[in-house]
């Protein structure tokens, strides 16, 4: 039988303490654990333990990064004003306005219906402790209001970063500890937390440079995504550590002998092996975890920058230095203000060694990040990074005002902010800063509005590109413009990859807002019906529709589309998800073609034998209705398949959806082209690149022209509009649409 855990102890807690606490900070402390104690007493986590726990454990690891002790105490409180009877009142009475405005920062950024809590306490069924959905809305368009209450707690998390660090600060720490008890939550639950933590809240700790949180996290976060992968990296790592123990001792020892020989006063430590480093390094370099493994990795400590230059002599001329592996953040440092020299060296035995070398405040803020500021050591001043750090804080929310969307916020903090970096020169050799993947737009914008709205075209290191190639560190880019004019919509559409930052989408947007309404309202809804003729779903009732998306009328729709505030890859996914118009625009994903009763409901015959018809080809997000035939089962038809309007025993058709089983679907389409030399192999290439496999074609020539009948499988809609898209922007092709029945 299971012992039920009990609560930790307060003195575990005060021993973590830094030692510079003084004695008042020490009891604020000790007030601050009796009040949440006292608040949580009658509640306890899935694993059923007391939830007192919980607050301790993340005020522990703020302990470890020595933040100070007003960020303890409202670490110990942070829940009560959610979960119990507390109020913000009582705790500003008792511990005083700042303690009041820290925990009132974190309950801020989870007072909405909650994203991912699945563990409170007792009686609160189906919860967890930090973050919760049980309270959304089960209707029909659940899976859309869950999305978006999840990108609104996280917009939220990002704008509080401007606000109050130390608020986040709390939040990453809520966050760890949710993730080391995980275990307790059903396993959807657990994959959705774990990808959420890998997406956001690790970059988050990386940008932050709180290294510590970033690895545990993304540790944690692989555990429960890939666990095979995590397990067997695990188990290979175990079974090898008392031999790279030793090799690491050995080389220890030897570094220490030689840079003292120098007059180089160093310590010398083995690098941690981080599971989910090893699996990156892995999948992207294209190697097996024996090569991995091998690479040893040592960490030194100088005492100033001189000294990690000299350390750096003294290696390159005893070891033969690995091409292409030295990386120099001391004089450019990181984003997130990381220095440190890196490189690698063949050692002795002729295997790989990784050599990290700074100077102790270097390590300290590549361990604490942001929280490096707060060192209780006596005399220490306040870091002089720490405005910079701030500003870069602020500086990045720079364009928050102008996204209102969550999902798009929380999309361009993805690309923007947390996404790797390129570097890239003007004509005049000024260093540009974008996120990876930028294209010569993007840097059109980042540099001046005008030069975006103008840019026309682009020359990289003096050659002429394609807006939509991707920029690489060490580009020079010059862009062409145009003496008046705008941008173009094409550069909102998503499938074309013309644009890939907020900050260029958000002044792109602003532009077309400027344009009269009466324009953007006819180009929206032509643009609206074309797509929707391209996919071959019948019209549809545009005032439902509008509705169901949160407009009151189909203009204010047919506007948001012109102006660029609503994509139409965003309509037909929230189409998807509404209930009204859920047997229209299912969503469904890849799996084996095989058809089983579980792929189409038949509503009062579950299990009924059923077949696809040729004559219409149905996929996910058409109106489907079965036809019952004797001895043979249902064939499902499309219900505007003419061989279906045309029927006279309608006491044969049945109503029937789609089930939630995932799969491709054969859909014939029609592209209509200039003939050229390369065309289909361009075509046959683009579908290749998306992963659509081609079942079929068929090319008839008239003149000039080309008439390509494909048969392409798709998952969905979304997935058919993007690839309807790309084809349209091959070279010479004039319109590629989905192939209307009979």
């Amino acid at each position: 039988m299971k012992s039920v855990p009990t609560a930790i102890p307060l003195e575990k807690l005060m021993e973590q303490l830094p030692e510079s606490y003084s004695t008042t900070e020490r009891e604020l402390i000790q007030r601050a654990y009796a009040m949440a104690e006292a608040a949580h007493s009658e509640q306890k986590r899935s694993s059923g333990e007391p939830y007192i726990n919980h607050c301790v454990a993340v005020a522990s690891i703020l302990a470890d990064l020595r933040v100070p002790s007003e960020v303890i105490a409202a670490a110990l409180l942070h829940d009560t004003v959610e979960d119990t009877n507390v109020t913000l009142g009582d705790i500003r009475r008792e511990f005083g306005e700042t303690i009041s405005i820290l925990v009132d920062g974190v309950t801020k950024l989870t007072n909405l219906p909650r994203v991912s809590r699945g563990d409170q306490h007792a009686g609160k069924a189906d919860q967890t402790d930090g973050e919760d959905d049980s309270d959304i809305v089960h209707s029909g368009n659940g899976r859309g209001r869950k999305r978006d209450l999840a990108s609104e707690t996280l917009r939220k998390t990002f704008l509080a970063m401007g606000d109050d660090v130390r608020v986040v600060l709390i939040k990453l720490a809520d966050r760890v500890h949710n993730m080391r008890t995980l275990g307790y939550m059903p396993e959807a639950k657990q994959k959705r937390i774990a990808k959420e933590t890998l997406d956001i809240f690790a970059p988050l700790a990386n940008r932050l440079g709180i290294w510590q949180i970033k690895w545990e996290l993304e540790d944690l976060g692989f555990r429960y995504l890939n666990s095979e992968k995590y397990k067997e990296i695990a188990e290979q790592l175990q079974e090898k550590r008392p031999d790279r123990e030793k090799q690491i001792g050995e080389i220890n020892d030897k570094l220490i002998r030689l840079l003292e020989s120098h007059n180089i006063k160093v310590e010398v430590s083995g690098r941690p092996k981080h599971i989910y480093s090893i699996f990156k390094k892995m999948t992207q370099k294209g190697k097996s975890f024996d090569l991995v493994r091998d690479v040893r990795a040592m960490r030194l400590i100088v005492p100033d920058v001189p000294s990690c230059y000299a350390a750096l002599g003294v290696i390159h001329t005893t070891w033969r230095p690995i091409p292409g592996e030295f990386d120099d953040y001391i004089a450019a440092p990181k984003e997130n203000f990381y220095q440190s020299l890196h490189t690698a060296v063949i050692y002795d035995d002729g295997r790989p060694l990784e050599i990290q070398i700074r100077t102790q405040e270097m390590h300290e803020n590549a361990e604490y990040g942001i929280a490096a500021h707060w060192k209780y050591k006596e005399g220490t001043r306040r870091d002089k990074s720490y405005e910079q750090r701030i500003n870069w804080l602020r500086n990045m929310m720079e364009w928050k005002t102008d996204v209102h969307d969550a999902q798009e916020f929380v999309e361009s903090m993805k690309t923007d902010v947390f996404q790797d970096r390129v570097y890239v020169f003007t004509p005049r050799g000024d260093i540009i800063d974008l996120a990876a993947g930028s294209t010569p737009i993007d840097f059109a914008y980042h540099v001046h509005t005008d030069i975006g709205h103008r840019c026309r075209g682009a020359r990289v290191n003096g050659k002429l590109i394609p807006l939509h190639q991707e920029l690489k560190t060490g580009d020079q880019v010059e862009i062409l413009t145009a003496k008046r004019g705008g941008p173009s919509r094409d550069w909102l559409n998503p499938n074309l990859g013309l644009v890939k930052t907020q900050r260029a989408r958000s002044k792109i947007k602003a532009w077309f807002k400027k344009q009269e309404d009466e324009q953007n309202l006819s180009q929206g809804r032509a643009a609206l019906e074309r797509e929707l003729q391209r996919l071959g779903i019948p019209e549809l009732n545009f005032e439902k529709m509008a509705r169901e998306l949160g407009y009151k009328t189909p203009d204010e729709m047919f506007i948001a589309i012109g102006c660029g505030d609503l994509s139409l890859s965003k309509v037909i996914r929230l189409m998807e998800e509404t209930e009204e118009t859920a047997d229209i625009l299912e969503v469904t994903a890849t799996t084996p073609k095989k058809h089983s009763s579980d792929v189409v409901q038949v509503v009062g015959l579950k299990g009924l034998l059923w077949q696809m018809a040729k004559c219409c080809t149905p996929m996910p997000g058409d109106q489907i209705i079965a036809y019952v035939t004797r001895g043979r089962g249902a064939t499902i038809h499309r219900q505007d398949c003419p061989n279906i309007l045309h029927r006279d025993d309608t006491e044969r058709l049945l109503q029937v959806d789609w089930g939630t089983a995932e799969q491709t679907f054969a859909v014939p389409v029609t592209v209509k082209a200039y003939d050229r030399e390369g065309l289909l192999g361009d075509i046959s290439t683009l579908l290749q690149n998306e992963g659509v496999n081609i079942a079929d074609v068929s090319v008839n020539f008239n003149r000039s022209l080309a008439d390509l009948r494909l048969v392409v499988e798709v998952r969905d809609l979304e997935q058919l509009s993007r690839v309807l898209t790309r084809i349209e922007s091959v070279p010479n092709v004039l319109e590629a649409q989905r192939t209307k029945p009979g």
